[in-house]
């Protein structure tokens, strides 16, 4: 597994991995949906396509795609961690609701804005043919929203919207985040911003 030095985000990681120790891992694998071998003790979770190796107790992961970005980002880390803590399987009605209309999302709107939607508008308003490209080589579903806009399931049964408009001489490019109607089921408001945050990390890394 690749090392991480982000001592910012070591704090916080090291509290959800003791929390992670204590959990029961057959309820949490029938609460998320997920398969947990009892004799291995490791979890299966897929993130973005991805099915990662969970160890239990003692946290770790590996996939068997090397490229998998949960295995080298500490936000993706957490997200996998607090789902099998706190998620559960659902499914949504096809509807897609912006942040700010789910649960706690106006307390929070103004970090979500600055983490996910202004990085987004610059990071590929600016770039709309390399981030189409990127898209093309991703599991994503290409829509016919805004200038460029995607469809992503971050895990399964919960899927994300991303929407970007190109800047002009009068207007800074935009951007638009929705999530699938049951995200507030297992997903906080903080983790709804991490899942935001990942999704534009693991674009711009394929950007070219």
């Amino acid at each position: 597994m690749p090392t991480i030095e982000n001592h910012k985000e070591m704090v916080p990681f090291e509290h959800y991995t003791g929390l992670f120790e204590k959990l029961d891992p057959m309820e949490a694998a029938e609460r998320c949906g997920v398969k947990y071998d009892a004799g291995a003790q490791v979890f299966t979770v897929r993130l973005m396509s991805v099915d990662y190796r969970i160890t239990w107790p003692k946290f770790s992961i590996a996939s068997d795609d090397e490229a998998g970005f949960a295995l080298s980002n500490l936000p993706a880390q957490m997200l996998i961690i607090r789902y099998l803590l706190e998620g559960k399987q659902s499914i949504g009605t096809g509807s897609f609701l912006p942040y700010r209309e789910m649960p706690w999302g106006e307390v929070y709107l103004k970090p979500f804005t600055g983490r996910c939607l202004t990085r987004a508008a610059f990071a590929f308003g600016t770039r709309l043919d390399a981030f189409k490209a990127a898209l093309e080589g991703m599991p994503a579903i290409l829509l016919d929203k805004g200038d460029v806009s995607c469809q992503v399931e971050i895990m399964p049964g919960y899927d994300v919207r991303l929407i970007v408009w190109e800047g002009d001489d009068e207007f800074p490019p935009n951007s638009q985040i929705l999530f699938s109607d049951n995200f507030p089921q297992a997903f906080s408001a903080e983790d709804r911003t991490v899942v935001g945050d990942i999704l534009i990390s693991d674009i711009k890394r394929r950007m070219k």
